[in-house]
């Protein structure tokens, strides 16, 4: 795509700053390499293409480099060891110049009867990366980081308050994505004999985890474009969610990519006044301009919008509120979007309160009167941290130890 830099993995960081003393493990469980990793080839970062050019300089021909793609993305293997029909010699000259994994798993967390799970993954610097794979009898869903951190520092999330870390290569986004796959396998393992439903494969990729995907764009579009690959994971393109505080210039880009993909947009105020206060990012899109490029999206796209709503009690869930954030979405033609209410997930050192169930549906039903579509978000994963805006790279859940297998 135009102005993309090759491979999608252009500015892994843009400043350096330290990992947070209580981030949750220690510096024996973060430590990868000592070589540097600019002389090592990561193998998800690459294309088929390129994996047929490198081969080539190997002296390989390209069906080598198709077999290695076919491990990565059809067989989602574990090891070079597991890539059988590659002839030793090339498996040790991958093994010797490339990484199949460039993100070190550091613990995992289980909840919801094992049907939620949290990785912790490190950087080569100790930064910390979170993914959450959730399981229903019908679909498996992974919710994957597209930077380590963030720096919109809206208020009411845990991930904010890290601030900036590191921008994520395609391929370790997709490493996200192939542990969720390795994992649902495990689970199925664990589950066996027992009388439960779970889905075959992984159904759906949200770019929901730490990090904005819009300041990110091009490694988390390169990360949908090779997921999408016929050939390779054969992803369907309604499968994929990206969800962001609101770029304009983001959701004006998206409108013109070739895959129909799904949007997200996390609103949560109905006005500026509150917005900014929430969320300083409404300094520079304020809400006006974020509802014209959602307009402008649906009209290119004639695609549905979601817009989420964190609700706090007192702060953003009162009956007027629900009724300005309709007026927003209807007038003076309705928006073609769906509102997805979701009571916080509260954040430890947060002066902020989780909305009480009654207010949830009375803000729920103002918007249903006055014809918004409005469901409630089911909860998933509050009791390991892996709900909604609870992501930052630890192992405690509201100030106390939650239970954690590390995997040093």
């Amino acid at each position: 795509m135009p102005g993309m830099p090759k491979n999608g993995n252009s500015g892994a960081a843009r400043k350096k700053i330290p990992p947070r003393a209580d981030a949750g493990y220690s510096d024996a469980c973060i430590m990868i390499s000592s070589s540097s990793p600019s002389e090592r080839i990561a193998l998800y970062n690459q294309t088929v293409h390129e994996l047929v050019d490198l081969m080539a300089s190997w002296g390989q021909p390209a069906f080598r480099a198709r077999q290695v793609y076919r491990h990565l993305y059809v067989n989602v293997v574990d090891g070079l060891d597991a890539m059988t029909d590659v002839p030793r010699a090339l498996r040790e000259r991958l093994a010797a110049e490339t990484d199949l994994f460039t993100l070190k798993q550091v613990g995992l967390q289980r909840g919801d009867d094992g049907l939620t799970r949290k990785a912790l993954f490190a950087l080569p610097d100790g930064s910390p990366v979170e993914s959450v794979l959730m399981v229903y009898p019908d679909r498996a869903t992974v919710c994957v980081s597209s930077q380590s951190g963030c720096p919109m520092a809206c208020t009411f999330c845990a991930t904010g308050k890290l601030g900036f870390l590191h921008d994520l290569t395609s391929g370790q986004i997709i490493e996200q994505v192939m542990w969720a796959v390795r994992e649902l396998r495990v689970l199925a393992a664990e589950k066996a004999g027992q009388d439960i439903r779970l889905p075959a494969a992984l159904g759906n990729v949200v770019f929901m985890g730490m990090g904005e995907p819009f300041n990110n764009y091009a490694n988390w579009w390169a990360t949908v474009d090779r997921l999408h690959d016929p050939q390779g994971f054969n992803m369907g393109a309604r499968s994929f969610t990206v969800s962001t505080v609101g770029l304009v210039p983001g959701i004006l880009k998206l409108a013109e990519e070739r895959l129909p993909i799904n949007l997200a947009i996390s609103l949560h105020a109905p006005d500026d006044d509150l917005r900014v206060d929430m969320m300083p990012v409404n300094k520079r899109y304020p809400i006006r301009d974020l509802i014209d490029a959602v307009r402008a999206y649906v009209a290119k796209t004639n695609r549905r919008v979601s817009f989420e709503y964190v609700l706090l009690q007192e702060k953003n869930d009162l009956p007027e509120q629900a009724e300005r954030l309709a007026d927003l979405l209807r007038k003076p033609t309705p928006v073609l979007c769906h509102v997805n209410l979701i009571p916080w997930n509260p954040v430890p050192g947060t002066p902020l309160s989780r909305s009480n169930r009654r207010r949830v549906l009375d803000f729920q039903k103002v918007l249903q009167e006055r014809g918004v579509p409005c469901t409630v978000r089911v909860e998933r994963g509050t009791d390991i941290a892996a709900a909604c805006g609870q992501l930052a790279g630890s192992t405690t859940v509201n100030g106390s130890a939650a239970e954690a297998t590390f995997q040093a």
